[in-house]
């Protein structure tokens, strides 16, 4: 039982450490006078990227089912 309690524990600072980092960087970069374009420019980057890695790892299933099919 003391594993279970260290290994929530740990779930929960990491928790909080995201929580505290999506509330406060937007905080922190609205009250600098920073626009938030920043982080519009950085979500659209993530999602091009998983775009990109969902297309790759479609085609890596095509070339294993090609390579299983004519073996």
């Amino acid at each position: 039982m003391k594993e279970a309690t260290d290994v929530l524990r740990i779930v929960g600072i990491i928790l909080l450490g995201i929580f505290v980092l999506v509330v406060g960087i937007p905080l922190v970069f609205a009250a600098a006078g920073i626009t938030l374009g920043i982080i519009g420019i950085l979500f659209g980057i993530a999602v091009m990227l998983i775009k990109l890695a969902v297309v790759v790892a479609i085609c890596y299933l095509i070339l294993v089912g090609i390579r299983a099919v004519l073996r």
